[in-house]
């Protein structure tokens, strides 16, 4: 017997980043631990052993005790191993079914229709493999809808004891009482400045939501906020993307480890936050024709003097080439830097993309030229084989010392020969 009707599935890791932490230190399998975002500013992540005692966002500085108090471990964020594992994650996702749209770094849409049932035997089963296979766990959340599948894999996480991590609510009946029981702020899109207005309006369910008058909903808010509703009665109104959409605009940007006192530090934080924006913009096949250079001082410390500005430059042409970007964001940082200031971070936005096969050139117009595609082309496949920046703008430093702190930083075990992990 197969599944007739619409079925999808949400598949979403538990506290991620967490859970990367703990698949190369068994010894942690029941250790609280958070996860520290840029410069081990804030909690980012939280195991489920941690939240009872660690505010989402708190800053590190202010916890240091608290996490003591608890033996809470605290680890700076390691962006390339979790990059990794989330790769290693969806391939196995990607390999036992027919549509999978990864939606973000830790979950992915799953399209079940066809499929034989039951289908939540098959959501016990991905759970077994994805665990096998790379050692994260994950919940399942099947519905009619997307959106429903999302409410879904939040109850399989909530109550992850009573349903094994796998939540099927296909059936009328026991989606309707999985909607009476969740709040509204739990519904996919909905935030903290839509409870509000929601619970305003006497909306303070899912089941509310599910019930309230799209016309309505559609007037208040938009017409996305009428499809959650539609799709929240088991109306699919949202379909698979396995291909996620090109970015419109790309943003590489980070807070200074120290603060930038000259103009040097400057050019070089922007060119390395330029070659990172540049990769992107060809990993997605787009060219750009705009690029925005930006920088700023501190905003908290009444000590310091405050400065910030942005530049926009035009390019000659659309283009990805590396050394071009760099050449114009050179030129905006120039004119906005300002002696004096202690800097503290800066930001680089390519804007006015354009995909390849959406591009013509203007016959009497320069043109990016065809070797740059090869070369270009020829650096991607370096870095990605030898790891990012074995080959890198000669601007861009092997260790800046305004680069991003991390005290708390665990081994690349996936990404780097020499972090490799080690069994004694």
């Amino acid at each position: 017997m197969t599944s007739s009707t619409k079925s999808f599935a949400l598949i979403d890791c538990n506290s991620f980043y967490a859970s990367c932490e703990r698949v190369f230190r068994p010894d942690l399998a029941k250790i609280p631990i958070v996860v520290l975002s840029n410069n081990d500013g804030c909690v980012i992540a939280r195991s489920a052993e941690a939240k009872p005692f660690i505010k989402m966002g708190e800053p590190y500085f202010k916890i240091k005790d608290q996490l003591r108090r608890h033996n809470i471990l605290a680890f700076s964020s390691n962006y390339a191993l979790y990059g990794d594992m989330s790769e290693r994650v969806m391939m196995t996702l990607e390999s036992r079914l027919p549509s999978v749209e990864v939606y973000s770094i830790d979950e992915a849409f799953a399209d079940l229709t066809g499929l034989p049932e039951p289908l939540d035997q098959l959501g016990y089963s991905l759970r077994a493999d994805v665990l096998q296979i790379t050692g994260i766990p994950v919940g399942v959340g099947i519905a009619s809808t997307k959106t429903l599948a999302k409410l879904a894999n939040a109850a399989a996480k909530r109550w992850q004891r009573q349903t094994g991590g796998v939540v099927d609510i296909r059936d009328p009946e026991r989606r309707d009482k999985l909607l009476k029981a969740m709040p509204v702020e739990d519904v996919w899109g909905v935030g903290r400045r839509m409870t509000e207005h929601l619970k305003a309006m006497n909306i303070k369910t899912a089941w509310d939501m599910s019930n309230a008058d799209t016309a309505t909903l559609r007037k208040r808010f938009s017409v996305l906020v009428e499809k959650t509703a539609r799709e929240l009665r088991g109306i699919s109104c949202l379909d698979m993307e396995p291909t996620a959409p090109a970015k419109k605009e790309i943003c590489s940007s980070r807070a200074f480890g120290q603060r930038v006192y000259d103009l040097k530090g400057l050019q070089e934080a922007v060119a390395s936050y330029t070659t990172r924006a540049a990769e992107k913009l060809r990993k997605q096949q787009s060219l750009c024709k705009v690029i925005q250079v930006g920088v700023r001082t501190g905003l908290f410390n009444p000590d310091e003097k405050h400065y910030a500005r942005s530049l926009q430059c035009h390019l000659p042409y659309p283009t990805d080439d590396t050394r071009l970007l760099i050449q114009a964001a050179m030129q905006g940082l120039d004119h906005i830097y300002k002696e004096g200031p202690a800097y503290a971070k800066a930001s680089i936005m390519l804007l006015d993309l354009c995909q390849r096969n959406e591009y013509t050139p203007d016959l009497f117009a320069p043109s990016q030229p065809g070797g740059t595609d090869h070369l270009m082309q020829t650096l991607d496949q370096i870095n990605q084989r030898w790891g990012r920046n074995t080959i890198k703008p000669a601007r861009v430093p092997a260790s800046p010392g305004w680069g991003m702190q991390r005290q708390l930083l665990s081994p690349s075990y996936t990404t780097r020969l020499d972090q490799l992990w080690v069994a004694r």
